[in-house]
Protein backbone atom coordinates (compact mmCIF):
# COMPACT_ATOMS: atom_id res chain seq x y z
CA UNK A 1 0.00 0.00 0.00
CA UNK A 2 1.37 3.33 -0.76
CA UNK A 3 2.94 5.50 2.05
CA UNK A 4 0.51 6.98 4.27
CA UNK A 5 1.30 10.59 3.36
CA UNK A 6 1.79 13.75 5.02
CA UNK A 7 -1.50 16.39 6.06
CA UNK A 8 -0.08 18.87 3.98
CA UNK A 9 -3.14 18.83 2.04
CA UNK A 10 -5.14 20.17 5.08
CA UNK A 11 -8.34 18.41 7.58
CA UNK A 12 -9.59 16.28 4.94
CA UNK A 13 -6.43 14.98 3.74
CA UNK A 14 -5.68 13.91 7.07
CA UNK A 15 -8.66 12.18 7.31
CA UNK A 16 -8.52 10.12 4.10
CA UNK A 17 -4.80 9.57 5.03
CA UNK A 18 -5.37 8.34 8.35
CA UNK A 19 -9.11 6.31 7.34
CA UNK A 20 -11.04 8.24 9.45
CA UNK A 21 -13.69 8.30 6.87
CA UNK A 22 -14.83 5.18 8.12
CA UNK A 23 -14.80 6.26 11.76
CA UNK A 24 -16.70 9.32 10.95
CA UNK A 25 -19.41 6.97 8.48
CA UNK A 26 -19.77 4.55 11.93
CA UNK A 27 -20.12 7.17 14.35
CA UNK A 28 -22.99 8.95 12.34
CA UNK A 29 -24.60 5.36 11.63
CA UNK A 30 -24.64 5.36 15.44
CA UNK A 31 -26.23 8.34 16.24
CA UNK A 32 -28.77 8.41 13.04
CA UNK A 33 -29.75 4.76 14.34
CA UNK A 34 -30.37 5.38 17.70
CA UNK A 35 -32.08 8.99 17.25
CA UNK A 36 -34.24 7.08 14.79
CA UNK A 37 -35.00 4.11 17.40
CA UNK A 38 -36.03 6.51 19.88
CA UNK A 39 -38.30 8.59 17.77
CA UNK A 40 -40.42 5.32 15.74
CA UNK A 41 -38.71 6.83 12.50
CA UNK A 42 -37.37 4.79 9.73
CA UNK A 43 -35.12 7.06 8.22
CA UNK A 44 -31.95 5.00 8.88
CA UNK A 45 -33.87 1.87 7.38
CA UNK A 46 -34.69 3.56 4.37
CA UNK A 47 -31.17 4.77 3.85
CA UNK A 48 -30.20 1.64 3.37
CA UNK A 49 -33.23 0.12 0.96
CA UNK A 50 -32.70 3.51 -1.05
CA UNK A 51 -33.52 2.53 -4.68
CA UNK A 52 -30.21 4.90 -5.99
CA UNK A 53 -32.82 4.82 -9.52
CA UNK A 54 -34.71 7.67 -7.33
CA UNK A 55 -31.91 10.00 -8.25
CA UNK A 56 -32.60 10.26 -11.90
CA UNK A 57 -36.62 9.08 -11.14
CA UNK A 58 -36.58 5.71 -12.35
CA UNK A 59 -36.35 3.72 -9.45
CA UNK A 60 -39.97 2.49 -7.54
CA UNK A 61 -40.90 5.29 -4.42
CA UNK A 62 -41.85 3.13 -1.40
CA UNK A 63 -43.55 4.57 1.55
CA UNK A 64 -41.03 5.26 4.60
CA UNK A 65 -43.26 3.53 6.70
CA UNK A 66 -41.44 1.34 9.39
CA UNK A 67 -40.05 -1.94 6.76
CA UNK A 68 -41.01 -5.47 7.33
CA UNK A 69 -38.94 -7.77 8.89
CA UNK A 70 -40.00 -10.14 5.49
CA UNK A 71 -37.53 -7.17 3.62
CA UNK A 72 -34.64 -6.63 6.25
CA UNK A 73 -33.99 -10.35 5.19
CA UNK A 74 -32.45 -9.47 2.16
CA UNK A 75 -30.61 -7.02 2.82
CA UNK A 76 -27.21 -7.53 0.62
CA UNK A 77 -24.26 -8.09 2.81
CA UNK A 78 -24.72 -4.48 4.68
CA UNK A 79 -27.50 -4.63 7.56
CA UNK A 80 -29.02 -1.85 9.64
CA UNK A 81 -30.65 -1.53 13.22
CA UNK A 82 -32.31 -4.50 14.36
CA UNK A 83 -36.53 -4.50 13.58
CA UNK A 84 -36.46 -6.56 17.02
CA UNK A 85 -34.73 -3.56 18.59
CA UNK A 86 -37.56 -1.43 17.07
CA UNK A 87 -39.97 -3.47 18.51
CA UNK A 88 -38.33 -3.55 21.93
CA UNK A 89 -38.94 0.30 21.89
CA UNK A 90 -42.42 0.04 20.68
CA UNK A 91 -41.87 0.98 17.26
CA UNK A 92 -44.57 -0.49 14.54
CA UNK A 93 -42.65 -3.24 12.71
CA UNK A 94 -44.65 -5.71 10.97
CA UNK A 95 -44.53 -9.39 12.40
CA UNK A 96 -42.20 -12.07 9.97
CA UNK A 97 -45.46 -13.96 9.22
CA UNK A 98 -47.53 -11.18 8.66
CA UNK A 99 -47.86 -11.53 4.38
CA UNK A 100 -45.54 -9.26 2.36
CA UNK A 101 -46.55 -8.02 -0.89
CA UNK A 102 -44.22 -8.05 -4.19
CA UNK A 103 -43.73 -4.49 -5.23
CA UNK A 104 -43.19 -4.50 -8.91
CA UNK A 105 -39.81 -3.31 -10.71
CA UNK A 106 -37.72 -4.55 -7.74
CA UNK A 107 -36.57 -7.91 -10.43
CA UNK A 108 -34.16 -7.52 -13.27
CA UNK A 109 -34.33 -9.09 -16.21
CA UNK A 110 -32.36 -11.80 -16.92
CA UNK A 111 -31.36 -12.33 -13.35
CA UNK A 112 -32.71 -15.72 -12.65
CA UNK A 113 -29.85 -18.11 -11.48
CA UNK A 114 -30.13 -21.92 -9.99
CA UNK A 115 -32.57 -22.11 -7.17
CA UNK A 116 -35.08 -18.48 -8.00
CA UNK A 117 -37.95 -18.57 -5.66
CA UNK A 118 -36.08 -19.71 -2.59
CA UNK A 119 -35.53 -16.71 -0.94
CA UNK A 120 -31.74 -16.01 -0.17
CA UNK A 121 -30.98 -14.30 2.90
CA UNK A 122 -28.53 -12.19 1.33
CA UNK A 123 -29.98 -11.44 -1.49
CA UNK A 124 -27.96 -12.43 -3.90
CA UNK A 125 -30.32 -12.94 -6.83
CA UNK A 126 -32.98 -15.69 -5.91
CA UNK A 127 -34.63 -13.66 -2.58
CA UNK A 128 -35.94 -10.86 -4.93
CA UNK A 129 -39.34 -11.62 -4.77
CA UNK A 130 -39.82 -12.96 -1.07
CA UNK A 131 -37.53 -9.63 0.28
CA UNK A 132 -37.76 -7.05 -2.44
CA UNK A 133 -33.83 -6.72 -3.07
CA UNK A 134 -33.08 -5.67 -6.25
CA UNK A 135 -29.52 -4.62 -7.57
CA UNK A 136 -30.21 -1.09 -6.99
CA UNK A 137 -30.51 -0.75 -3.17
CA UNK A 138 -27.98 1.69 -1.58
CA UNK A 139 -26.79 -1.62 0.57
CA UNK A 140 -26.09 -3.80 -2.32
CA UNK A 141 -24.37 -0.99 -3.84
CA UNK A 142 -21.83 -0.02 -1.07
CA UNK A 143 -21.83 -4.00 0.88
CA UNK A 144 -21.25 -6.01 -2.55
CA UNK A 145 -20.18 -3.77 -5.28
CA UNK A 146 -18.02 -1.27 -4.27
CA UNK A 147 -16.86 -3.00 -1.33
CA UNK A 148 -15.36 -4.65 -4.14
CA UNK A 149 -12.42 -2.23 -4.44
CA UNK A 150 -11.36 -2.43 -0.54
CA UNK A 151 -10.59 -5.92 -0.79
CA UNK A 152 -8.70 -5.52 -3.94
CA UNK A 153 -6.69 -3.50 -2.63
CA UNK A 154 -5.97 -5.64 0.05
CA UNK A 155 -5.32 -8.56 -2.58
CA UNK A 156 -2.27 -5.88 -3.75
CA UNK A 157 -0.80 -5.59 -0.42
CA UNK A 158 -0.97 -9.58 -0.10
CA UNK A 159 0.21 -10.53 -3.61
CA UNK A 160 2.77 -7.78 -3.65
CA UNK A 161 3.77 -9.51 -0.01
CA UNK A 162 4.77 -12.61 -2.16
CA UNK A 163 7.43 -10.97 -4.83
CA UNK A 164 11.15 -10.42 -4.30
CA UNK A 165 12.37 -8.72 -1.09
CA UNK A 166 8.09 -9.17 0.40
CA UNK A 167 7.27 -9.69 3.84
CA UNK A 168 5.93 -13.13 2.77
CA UNK A 169 8.55 -14.41 0.18
CA UNK A 170 11.28 -15.83 2.96
CA UNK A 171 9.38 -18.67 4.41
CA UNK A 172 12.09 -18.91 7.00
CA UNK A 173 12.32 -15.38 8.02
CA UNK A 174 8.32 -14.90 7.74
CA UNK A 175 7.73 -17.92 9.58
CA UNK A 176 7.75 -16.95 13.41
CA UNK A 177 5.30 -14.14 12.09
CA UNK A 178 3.22 -16.37 10.13
CA UNK A 179 2.99 -18.87 13.59
CA UNK A 180 1.59 -15.68 15.30
CA UNK A 181 -0.98 -15.09 12.52
CA UNK A 182 -2.04 -18.32 13.09
CA UNK A 183 -2.35 -18.16 16.35
CA UNK A 184 -4.50 -14.44 16.30
CA UNK A 185 -7.12 -16.74 14.05
CA UNK A 186 -7.17 -19.94 15.93
CA UNK A 187 -7.36 -18.45 18.74
CA UNK A 188 -9.80 -15.59 18.95
CA UNK A 189 -11.65 -18.48 16.92
CA UNK A 190 -11.24 -21.05 20.05
CA UNK A 191 -12.15 -18.39 22.51
CA UNK A 192 -15.46 -17.60 20.62
CA UNK A 193 -16.50 -21.13 20.51
CA UNK A 194 -15.79 -21.77 23.46
CA UNK A 195 -17.95 -18.60 25.08
CA UNK A 196 -20.81 -19.79 22.94
CA UNK A 197 -20.56 -22.83 24.37
CA UNK A 198 -20.70 -21.66 28.19
CA UNK A 199 -23.69 -19.62 27.07
CA UNK A 200 -25.94 -22.19 25.31
CA UNK A 201 -25.51 -19.97 22.47
CA UNK A 202 -23.95 -22.10 20.13
CA UNK A 203 -26.70 -22.57 17.53
CA UNK A 204 -27.39 -19.34 17.58
CA UNK A 205 -23.97 -17.44 17.65
CA UNK A 206 -21.46 -20.19 16.50
CA UNK A 207 -21.11 -19.26 12.63
CA UNK A 208 -19.97 -15.79 13.78
CA UNK A 209 -16.78 -17.44 14.74
CA UNK A 210 -14.57 -15.73 12.34
CA UNK A 211 -15.71 -12.32 13.25
CA UNK A 212 -13.29 -11.80 16.02
CA UNK A 213 -10.51 -13.45 13.67
CA UNK A 214 -9.91 -9.89 11.67
CA UNK A 215 -7.45 -7.63 12.35
CA UNK A 216 -7.59 -4.30 10.98
CA UNK A 217 -4.31 -3.74 9.37
CA UNK A 218 -5.37 0.65 9.19
CA UNK A 219 -5.84 1.29 12.30
CA UNK A 220 -4.08 -1.12 13.82
CA UNK A 221 -1.15 0.29 11.90
CA UNK A 222 -1.78 3.80 13.83
CA UNK A 223 -2.04 2.50 17.32
CA UNK A 224 1.52 0.64 17.14
CA UNK A 225 3.07 3.58 15.87
CA UNK A 226 2.09 5.49 18.74
CA UNK A 227 3.47 3.08 21.22
CA UNK A 228 5.78 1.51 19.47
CA UNK A 229 7.48 4.66 17.73
CA UNK A 230 7.95 4.42 14.06
CA UNK A 231 11.35 2.57 13.97
CA UNK A 232 10.77 -0.97 16.41
CA UNK A 233 10.75 -3.91 14.35
CA UNK A 234 7.40 -4.59 15.97
CA UNK A 235 5.70 -2.60 13.51
CA UNK A 236 7.12 -5.08 10.67
CA UNK A 237 6.14 -7.97 12.48
CA UNK A 238 2.87 -6.49 13.17
CA UNK A 239 2.12 -5.38 9.45
CA UNK A 240 3.23 -9.50 8.42
CA UNK A 241 1.10 -10.77 10.45
CA UNK A 242 -1.83 -8.32 9.23
CA UNK A 243 -0.83 -9.05 5.32
CA UNK A 244 -1.44 -12.53 6.47
CA UNK A 245 -4.15 -12.29 8.21
CA UNK A 246 -5.71 -10.41 4.97
CA UNK A 247 -5.05 -13.17 3.06
CA UNK A 248 -7.01 -15.68 5.27
CA UNK A 249 -9.74 -13.70 5.83
CA UNK A 250 -10.32 -13.27 2.19
CA UNK A 251 -10.33 -17.41 2.15
CA UNK A 252 -12.43 -17.64 5.07
CA UNK A 253 -15.17 -15.38 3.50
CA UNK A 254 -15.24 -17.30 0.14
CA UNK A 255 -15.05 -21.13 2.01
CA UNK A 256 -16.96 -20.37 4.67
CA UNK A 257 -19.68 -17.69 4.06
CA UNK A 258 -21.22 -18.01 0.90
CA UNK A 259 -24.39 -16.29 0.10
CA UNK A 260 -25.91 -19.83 -0.63
CA UNK A 261 -24.73 -22.78 -1.77
CA UNK A 262 -21.75 -22.34 -4.20
CA UNK A 263 -22.12 -23.40 -7.84
CA UNK A 264 -18.96 -24.23 -8.59
CA UNK A 265 -19.99 -24.41 -12.58
CA UNK A 266 -19.65 -20.70 -12.44
CA UNK A 267 -15.90 -20.65 -12.02
CA UNK A 268 -15.33 -21.25 -14.91
CA UNK A 269 -16.37 -17.81 -16.27
CA UNK A 270 -13.58 -16.79 -12.92
CA UNK A 271 -11.07 -18.59 -14.96
CA UNK A 272 -11.99 -16.94 -18.20
CA UNK A 273 -11.74 -13.36 -16.86
CA UNK A 274 -8.67 -14.47 -15.72
CA UNK A 275 -7.49 -15.90 -18.82
CA UNK A 276 -8.81 -12.67 -20.53
CA UNK A 277 -6.55 -10.81 -17.93
CA UNK A 278 -3.59 -12.82 -18.69
CA UNK A 279 -3.86 -11.88 -22.31
CA UNK A 280 -4.52 -8.02 -21.56
CA UNK A 281 -1.09 -8.04 -19.63
CA UNK A 282 0.60 -10.23 -22.86
CA UNK A 283 0.10 -7.66 -25.01
CA UNK A 284 1.09 -5.63 -22.91
CA UNK A 285 -1.84 -3.21 -22.08
CA UNK A 286 -0.90 -0.29 -19.36
CA UNK A 287 -4.05 1.06 -18.20
CA UNK A 288 -6.07 -0.77 -15.05
CA UNK A 289 -9.22 0.28 -16.26
CA UNK A 290 -9.18 -2.11 -19.36
CA UNK A 291 -8.36 -4.91 -16.59
CA UNK A 292 -11.15 -3.84 -14.08
CA UNK A 293 -13.78 -3.30 -16.53
CA UNK A 294 -13.40 -6.20 -18.59
CA UNK A 295 -11.93 -9.16 -16.54
CA UNK A 296 -13.13 -7.25 -13.36
CA UNK A 297 -16.39 -7.07 -14.17
CA UNK A 298 -16.63 -10.48 -15.29
CA UNK A 299 -15.46 -11.98 -12.23
CA UNK A 300 -17.28 -10.21 -10.18
CA UNK A 301 -20.19 -11.54 -11.99
CA UNK A 302 -18.98 -15.06 -11.86
CA UNK A 303 -18.49 -14.74 -8.04
CA UNK A 304 -21.72 -13.30 -7.78
CA UNK A 305 -23.58 -16.31 -9.67
CA UNK A 306 -21.24 -18.76 -7.91
CA UNK A 307 -22.47 -17.57 -4.94
CA UNK A 308 -19.22 -16.25 -3.66
CA UNK A 309 -19.48 -13.15 -1.66
CA UNK A 310 -19.08 -10.11 -4.80
CA UNK A 311 -17.07 -8.06 -2.78
CA UNK A 312 -14.32 -11.03 -3.34
CA UNK A 313 -14.88 -10.45 -6.98
CA UNK A 314 -11.91 -8.49 -8.01
CA UNK A 315 -9.38 -10.64 -6.10
CA UNK A 316 -8.80 -13.02 -8.95
CA UNK A 317 -7.62 -10.31 -11.48
CA UNK A 318 -4.85 -8.45 -9.20
CA UNK A 319 -2.45 -11.05 -9.65
CA UNK A 320 -2.81 -10.36 -13.37
CA UNK A 321 -2.23 -6.85 -13.54
CA UNK A 322 1.00 -6.22 -14.35
CA UNK A 323 3.16 -5.18 -11.72
CA UNK A 324 7.02 -4.25 -10.35
CA UNK A 325 9.31 -7.26 -9.71
CA UNK A 326 9.97 -6.51 -5.97
CA UNK A 327 7.88 -5.25 -2.76
CA UNK A 328 9.17 -2.31 -1.20
CA UNK A 329 7.28 -3.15 1.57
CA UNK A 330 4.17 -1.92 3.03
CA UNK A 331 2.92 2.07 3.33
CA UNK A 332 6.74 2.39 1.78
CA UNK A 333 6.12 5.98 0.78
CA UNK A 334 8.41 4.95 -2.56
CA UNK A 335 5.85 3.30 -4.03
CA UNK A 336 4.13 6.74 -5.58
CA UNK A 337 7.22 6.92 -7.40
CA UNK A 338 6.10 3.56 -9.39
CA UNK A 339 4.19 3.61 -12.47
CA UNK A 340 3.43 -0.08 -12.97
CA UNK A 341 -0.46 -0.47 -13.73
CA UNK A 342 -0.97 -2.53 -10.55
CA UNK A 343 0.26 0.35 -8.40
CA UNK A 344 -1.59 2.82 -10.87
CA UNK A 345 -4.63 0.72 -9.69
CA UNK A 346 -3.76 1.69 -6.04
CA UNK A 347 -2.64 5.24 -6.73
CA UNK A 348 -5.45 5.84 -8.71
CA UNK A 349 -8.52 4.10 -6.07
CA UNK A 350 -6.76 4.73 -2.82
CA UNK A 351 -8.70 8.24 -1.97
CA UNK A 352 -11.93 6.93 -3.08
CA UNK A 353 -11.81 3.23 -1.49
CA UNK A 354 -11.14 5.39 1.69
CA UNK A 355 -14.91 7.57 1.40
CA UNK A 356 -16.47 4.01 0.05
CA UNK A 357 -15.33 2.77 3.62
CA UNK A 358 -16.87 5.95 5.04
CA UNK A 359 -20.57 4.71 2.76
CA UNK A 360 -19.30 1.22 4.63
CA UNK A 361 -18.99 2.66 7.91
CA UNK A 362 -22.88 4.85 7.50
CA UNK A 363 -24.39 1.50 6.10
CA UNK A 364 -23.56 -1.50 8.45
CA UNK A 365 -22.82 0.60 11.63
CA UNK A 366 -25.95 1.66 12.57
CA UNK A 367 -27.05 -0.64 15.59
CA UNK A 368 -28.94 0.01 18.98
CA UNK A 369 -26.75 0.85 21.66
CA UNK A 370 -28.89 -1.35 23.52
CA UNK A 371 -27.98 -4.03 21.15
CA UNK A 372 -25.36 -5.10 23.48
CA UNK A 373 -26.06 -9.03 24.18
CA UNK A 374 -24.19 -12.40 24.31
CA UNK A 375 -22.93 -11.96 20.57
CA UNK A 376 -21.03 -8.95 21.53
CA UNK A 377 -19.40 -10.20 24.47
CA UNK A 378 -17.57 -13.20 22.37
CA UNK A 379 -16.42 -10.91 19.70
CA UNK A 380 -14.74 -9.04 22.75
CA UNK A 381 -13.39 -11.90 24.42
CA UNK A 382 -12.09 -13.63 20.66
CA UNK A 383 -10.20 -10.04 19.94
CA UNK A 384 -9.21 -8.56 23.58
CA UNK A 385 -8.32 -12.26 24.81
CA UNK A 386 -8.16 -14.34 22.36
CA UNK A 387 -5.78 -12.24 19.95
CA UNK A 388 -2.77 -11.55 22.45
CA UNK A 389 -3.15 -14.96 23.97
CA UNK A 390 -3.24 -16.85 20.44
CA UNK A 391 -0.20 -14.26 19.10
CA UNK A 392 2.02 -14.85 22.26
CA UNK A 393 1.44 -18.64 22.63
CA UNK A 394 1.95 -19.38 19.24
CA UNK A 395 5.08 -17.00 19.51
CA UNK A 396 6.46 -18.21 22.22
CA UNK A 397 6.45 -21.84 20.48
CA UNK A 398 8.00 -21.04 17.02
CA UNK A 399 10.70 -20.01 19.70
CA UNK A 400 10.89 -22.91 22.01
CA UNK A 401 9.21 -25.63 20.24
CA UNK A 402 10.45 -24.51 16.31
CA UNK A 403 13.87 -23.18 17.65
CA UNK A 404 12.91 -20.00 15.45
CA UNK A 405 13.48 -16.37 16.11
CA UNK A 406 11.91 -13.29 17.36
CA UNK A 407 13.00 -9.93 15.03
CA UNK A 408 16.06 -8.47 17.02
CA UNK A 409 15.10 -6.13 19.26
CA UNK A 410 11.33 -7.77 20.65
CA UNK A 411 10.79 -9.19 23.79
CA UNK A 412 7.48 -10.79 24.89
CA UNK A 413 6.65 -7.43 26.28
CA UNK A 414 6.26 -5.98 23.01
CA UNK A 415 4.73 -9.74 21.68
CA UNK A 416 2.03 -9.31 23.95
CA UNK A 417 1.53 -5.28 23.26
CA UNK A 418 1.33 -5.97 20.03
CA UNK A 419 -1.39 -9.05 20.49
CA UNK A 420 -3.44 -6.66 21.96
CA UNK A 421 -2.94 -3.93 19.18
CA UNK A 422 -3.89 -6.67 16.77
CA UNK A 423 -7.43 -7.04 18.31
CA UNK A 424 -8.62 -4.40 16.79
CA UNK A 425 -10.81 -5.65 14.22
CA UNK A 426 -13.12 -3.00 12.88
CA UNK A 427 -13.32 -2.88 9.37
CA UNK A 428 -12.96 -6.75 8.57
CA UNK A 429 -14.76 -7.42 11.26
CA UNK A 430 -17.84 -5.64 10.85
CA UNK A 431 -17.78 -7.03 7.20
CA UNK A 432 -17.91 -10.73 8.59
CA UNK A 433 -20.60 -9.94 10.91
CA UNK A 434 -22.76 -8.91 8.16
CA UNK A 435 -21.59 -12.19 6.03
CA UNK A 436 -21.97 -14.26 8.94
CA UNK A 437 -25.53 -13.50 10.28
CA UNK A 438 -27.25 -12.24 7.03
CA UNK A 439 -30.67 -11.86 8.60
CA UNK A 440 -30.69 -8.14 10.58
CA UNK A 441 -32.07 -8.26 13.56
CA UNK A 442 -30.65 -8.30 17.54
CA UNK A 443 -28.42 -11.04 16.61
CA UNK A 444 -26.61 -9.50 13.98
CA UNK A 445 -26.59 -6.21 16.32
CA UNK A 446 -24.85 -7.64 19.35
CA UNK A 447 -22.06 -9.13 16.82
CA UNK A 448 -22.09 -5.69 15.04
CA UNK A 449 -21.56 -3.98 18.17
CA UNK A 450 -18.75 -5.89 19.03
CA UNK A 451 -17.22 -5.45 16.09
CA UNK A 452 -17.41 -2.07 16.74
CA UNK A 453 -16.10 -2.10 20.63
CA UNK A 454 -13.35 -3.72 19.50
CA UNK A 455 -11.60 0.17 19.12
CA UNK A 456 -11.02 -1.01 22.99
CA UNK A 457 -7.90 -2.51 22.29
CA UNK A 458 -6.36 0.44 21.69
CA UNK A 459 -6.49 2.08 25.15
CA UNK A 460 -5.68 -1.34 26.31
CA UNK A 461 -2.79 -2.09 24.09
CA UNK A 462 -1.34 1.76 25.68
CA UNK A 463 -2.25 0.46 28.72
CA UNK A 464 -0.17 -2.47 28.69
CA UNK A 465 2.36 -0.95 26.85
CA UNK A 466 2.97 1.40 30.24
CA UNK A 467 2.80 -1.42 32.69
CA UNK A 468 5.25 -3.38 30.83
CA UNK A 469 7.12 -0.43 30.33
CA UNK A 470 7.36 -0.61 26.55
CA UNK A 471 8.75 2.76 25.05
CA UNK A 472 8.22 4.06 21.88
CA UNK A 473 11.34 4.84 19.98
CA UNK A 474 12.52 8.21 18.37
CA UNK A 475 9.72 9.04 15.75
CA UNK A 476 11.71 10.56 13.08
CA UNK A 477 11.41 11.07 9.26
CA UNK A 478 13.99 8.21 8.91
CA UNK A 479 12.93 5.94 11.21
CA UNK A 480 9.53 6.22 9.62
CA UNK A 481 11.18 5.42 6.03
CA UNK A 482 13.16 2.32 7.87
CA UNK A 483 9.79 1.12 9.41
CA UNK A 484 7.30 1.34 6.13
CA UNK A 485 10.35 -0.66 4.20
CA UNK A 486 11.16 -2.83 7.27
CA UNK A 487 8.64 -5.02 6.30
CA UNK A 488 10.51 -6.53 3.61
CA UNK A 489 13.70 -6.97 5.35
Amino acid sequence: MSGHQTSKGGVIRFLIDNSLLLVIGAVAALIWANLANRSGSSSYQDFIHYDVRNLWGGGEHHPPSPVSIGDHTAVPGGGESAPADQAAAGTNVPHEDEPHEDKPGENVPGENVPGEGEPDEEGHGEGHDEGGHHWYSLGFLINDVLMALFFAIAAKEVWESLLPGGALSNPRKAATPLLATFGGIAGPALFYLAGAYMTGTQAELGQGWAVPCATDIAFSYLVARLIFGAGHPAIAFLLLLAIADDAAGLMILAIFYPSAPIEPIWLLLTATAMGLAWLLRRLKVHSHWFYILGPGVLSWFSFYLAHIHPALGLVPIIPLLPAATSDLGIFAKAELQRNDTLNEFEHFWKTPVECILGLFGLANAGVVLSSVGTGTWLVLAGLLLGKPVGITAMTLLAEKGFRLQKPAGMDYRHVVTLGMVAGIGFTVALFVSVAAFKIPGATQDSVKMGALLSFGAAPLAILIAKLLSVRADSDDEDDDEQTESGVAA
